[in-house]
C-alpha cells in the first residue's frame, strides 16, 4: 500500500509539475508576470517570494499550478506584462509548452529505460511475460508466467503459434487452457480488436530478454516510443469514432490501480508507465477541448487569422462548455472503472475455480 501511494504522488506530482514549469518558463522567457508558481496543491507548507512570483510548496504533492497575471480575461488591466496583453503568438506558445514538457519527459524516460535495461527481445515461449491492466487477458484473470497450451482446442508450442489464433478472432469468444504452477485451467473471454479493427487482442506479451544497446539507438527508440503512442491513441480514438463505439479510458481509480500494480513490478516498469501518462496527458491536453491547452490554442490560432481579440463573452461560454465537457469525461471515465474492476473480479473468481478442477 505505501508503494502504490509513494508511486501515484511521484507519478502525478512529476508529470504535472513538469507539465506546469513548461508554461512558467515561457511565460517568463516572454516577460509574462507570474504571479504564483506552486509544486502541490492546498494549504502551503512553505514560500518565499521573489521578484513579482510566489514560490510555495503545498500539502497536497499531486503536480501544482502555474498563474500569469491577467490570465483570467476579466481581471485584465490592460498592464504590458499580463498574460492577454501579449500577442496571440506568444500566448500560443505558452499553452503549449506545457504538452511540449510533457512529450520532453517521456523521451528522457523512454530512452533512460531503454539505455539501462537494452533493446528487448521477445521469448518464442507461449509463457505470458506480461499482462497489459484492462484487457481481457487481465479481466479474465490470467497472469505473468501462465503457459498457454491451447486455443479454442488448437494445440500450442510457441507465442507466433497462439498469436495467429487470437488475431483472426475479432471481438469473438475464444477459450483458453493454460497451466499455472502445475495446474490446468480453461477461461472464456471475448477479444477486442486493435484500431485497424482486423485483429483480435487480449492484452499479453511474451517474456522478454534483454541485449545491450547504444546510446544513440536508445535515444532513437525513446523518441520512437513518443510517436507511436502518441499515433496508437489517435488511431484508437479515430476508430472509435468511426465506429460508434465508447472508447476505453481509465479514470482515476483504474490510473490509480495501473500505478500501483507497476510500482510493485519493478522500477524500470514504473519508469516506463511514467513515460507513457506523460504522453498520455501531454496528448490530452493538446485536444481542442475548451479549457485544455488544445482549446486555449484553437481561440489563438482563430485570433490570429481573423485579427479579432477574443473576447470576454466568448471565453465564459468556452469555459462553461469545457467545464460540462470534462466533468462528464471524469464520470464516464469512473463508471468505466468500477464496472471494469466489478467484471475483473467476477472472471478472476472463474478462472480460480477452473484451476481448482484442473487439480
Amino acid at each position: 500500500m505505501i508503494i502504490s501511494i509513494i508511486g501515484v504522488l511521484l507519478t502525478f506530482g512529476a508529470v504535472i509539475f513538469l507539465h506546469e514549469l513548461g508554461h512558467f518558463i515561457v511565460c517568463k522567457l516572454a516577460k509574462i508576470k507570474v504571479e504564483a508558481f506552486s509544486f502541490g496543491f492546498g494549504p502551503e507548507l512553505k514560500g518565499y517570494t521573489k521578484g513579482d512570483t510566489r514560490y510555495s510548496l503545498r500539502a497536497i504533492p499531486l503536480g501544482g499550478y502555474v498563474k500569469p497575471a491577467g490570465e483570467n480575461i476579466e481581471e485584465v488591466s490592460g498592464s504590458p506584462d499580463e498574460y492577454f496583453s501579449k500577442p496571440w503568438h506568444v500566448r500560443l506558445s505558452v499553452v503549449l509548452a506545457g504538452p511540449l514538457m510533457n512529450y520532453i519527459l517521456a523521451f528522457v524516460l523512454f530512452t533512460s529505460v531503454i539505455f539501462m535495461t537494452g533493446q528487448p527481445i521477445a521469448s518464442e515461449k507461449a509463457v505470458i511475460g506480461e499482462v497489459v491492466a484492462s484487457y481481457p487477458a487481465a479481466i479474465a484473470g490470467l497472469k505473468e508466467g501462465d503457459k498457454i497450451i491451447a486455443v479454442n482446442g488448437a494445440k500450442i508450442k510457441t507465442w507466433e503459434e497462439m498469436a495467429a489464433v487470437i488475431h483472426k478472432n475479432v471481438e469473438k469468444e475464444i477459450s483458453i487452457s493454460y497451466e499455472r504452477k502445475g495446474l490446468a485451467g480453461t477461461i472464456e473471454l471475448k477479444t477486442k480488436k486493435d484500431p485497424s479493427g482486423k485483429i483480435g487482442l487480449i492484452g499479453v506479451s511474451p517474456v522478454i530478454s534483454y541485449a545491450p544497446i547504444s546510446f544513440i539507438r536508445s535515444v532513437e527508440i525513446g523518441a520512437y516510443q513518443c510517436y507511436y503512442w502518441t499515433a496508437f491513441t489517435v488511431t484508437t480514438l479515430a476508430s472509435n469514432l468511426y465506429h460508434r463505439e465508447k472508447p476505453d479510458i481509465a479514470g482515476p481509480i483504474g490510473i490509480v490501480d495501473i500505478i500501483g500494480k507497476a510500482a510493485h513490478s519493478g522500477l524500470a516498469n514504473f519508469v516506463f508507465l511514467v513515460g507513457l501518462i506523460s504522453v498520455a496527458i501531454g496528448f490530452f491536453n493538446l485536444l481542442p477541448i475548451p479549457l485544455l491547452d488544445g482549446g486555449h490554442a484553437v481561440l489563438y490560432i482563430f485570433e490570429g487569422i481573423t485579427k479579432k481579440k477574443v473576447t470576454i463573452k466568448v471565453m465564459r461560454v468556452v469555459n462553461s462548455l469545457g467545464i460540462a465537457f470534462l466533468v462528464f469525461i471524469l464520470l464516464f471515465a469512473t463508471y468505466s472503472d468500477i464496472k471494469r474492476l466489478r467484471t475483473s473480479s467476477s472472471q478472476k473468481k472463474a478462472a480460480e475455480v477452473s484451476l481448482e478442477k484442473g487439480k
